[in-house]
């Protein structure tokens, strides 16, 4: 994959917690690019880093070690302002437990990141957001007055209304019964597929996985594998070999291919 088509790389990237005899190495030399316009989900078993990893990847945590990319921009130099502001106008993330603000409505939840950059919403883009998320008749309710599904779903259009280079997604459905689960990723599958957007989701729902162009897996924070154009059924065959700790045999990974 040539640079002008990632959107975000981590490279040998470490993550450490305490030192010595207690050290716990989160992460242990991940590398990976992720491609503009592609679904990647990342999985693995408890403890494996995938959310360290996501964290780090969307610049919620400094790995101890490595580098990530967004672009050609190291976020591992950015002092903490310039990086608030990056997050803010590049980067969306859409949380487990919704994080909608309550005292505001759907609206105004879904601009707000746009608010608090004093920008004016494209009106053609919220229309199209808001469409997409099938919520235009619930646009003035608060999030104590939707479903769960309806809260996520508005979560997913806030982290979408500043265009941002890559929407990360850290168990978007981890909360959600299955409707509500698909409508959740039918949504950011749809957000690839028609606007290009690029889409990093860690979860440990094999069907949620399936939604994804390409499944990368970790285990005691390194990277093991990877399948492409995943099904439910491959996905959890292999996250079977990974709990039973085998050798996941995997073609692009022989290969030295975990670059989709």
């Amino acid at each position: 994959m040539s640079v002008g088509d990632v959107a975000v790389q981590a490279v040998e990237v470490w993550k450490r917690y305490g030192g010595g005899s207690t050290q716990v190495d989160a992460l242990a030399g991940v590398s990976a690019d992720f491609g503009k316009g592609r679904f990647t989900a990342i999985m693995g078993p408890s403890g494996s880093g995938k959310s360290t990893l996501l964290h780090c990847l969307a610049g919620l945590d400094q790995p101890t070690d490595g580098k990530v990319l967004l672009g050609d921009v190291d976020l591992t130099t950015l002092p903490e302002k310039q990086l608030t502001h990056l997050r803010r106008d590049r980067i969306g993330f859409v949380f487990q437990a919704f994080n909608l603000v309550p005292t505001l409505s759907a609206l105004e939840n879904i601009t707000l990141p746009l608010d608090l950059a004093g920008r004016k919403p494209d009106q053609d883009w919220l229309a199209t957001v808001v469409d997409t998320i099938g919520l235009a008749d619930r646009l003035g309710h608060r999030p104590s007055q939707l479903s769960g599904g309806q809260q996520q779903r508005v979560a997913c259009a806030r982290a979408l209304i500043s265009r941002p280079d890559v929407v990360f997604a850290d168990e978007p459905t981890g909360n959600l019964d299955s409707r509500s689960s698909g409508d959740v990723l039918d949504f950011l599958h749809r957000s690839v597929r028609e606007f290009d957007q690029t889409v990093v989701m860690v979860t440990h729902d094999p069907t949620a996985a399936s939604y994804a162009d390409r499944v990368l897996f970790l285990a005691d924070g390194k990277l093991q594998s990877e399948l492409l154009d995943p099904t439910a059924e491959s996905v959890l065959d292999t996250m079977k070999q990974l709990d039973a700790g085998d050798e996941v045999r995997d073609p692009a990974a022989d290969a030295g291919e975990l670059a989709g």
